[in-house]
């Protein structure tokens, strides 16, 4: 089993920065994909980032490539979202998530390689 903590979500105006913080507990951490997804209210859930093991693989979604960078520091188990040019829509709850399979460019990004979960932040970026 995997424990998983979000922080560091909040209140933003658009065009700041956040840095959202995922501390995971339990089985070793290091050999773990992690992922990055977010839900936006009557909407589904869409990844936005994900990072091999080793953090040298790494996968963006359009909409936040070039503004978001994860990533993680295997001996503090604890893996980042740093968002910078917060938009409106950037607004939703960010889950971070474990996947015990190994990196796959195809699946990673997909919510259904994801066996663990935390229980979210919010992130609101006003207008």
């Amino acid at each position: 089993q995997v424990q998983l903590v979000e922080s560091g979500g909040g209140l933003v105006q658009a065009g700041g920065s956040l840095r959202l913080s995922c501390s995971a507990s339990g089985r070793t951490f290091s050999r773990y994909v992690m992922g990055w997804f977010r839900q936006a209210p009557g909407k589904e859930r869409e990844s936005v980032a994900a990072i091999s093991w080793s953090g040298d693989r790494t996968y963006y979604s359009d909409s936040v490539k070039g503004r978001f960078t994860i990533s993680r520091d295997n001996a503090k188990n604890t893996a980042y979202l740093q968002m910078n040019s917060l938009k409106p829509e950037d607004t939703a709850v960010y889950y971070c998530a474990v996947s015990s399979n190994g990196w796959s460019t195809y699946d990673s990004p997909r919510k259904t390689a994801y066996a663990y979960w935390g229980q979210g932040t919010q992130v609101t970026v006003s207008s």
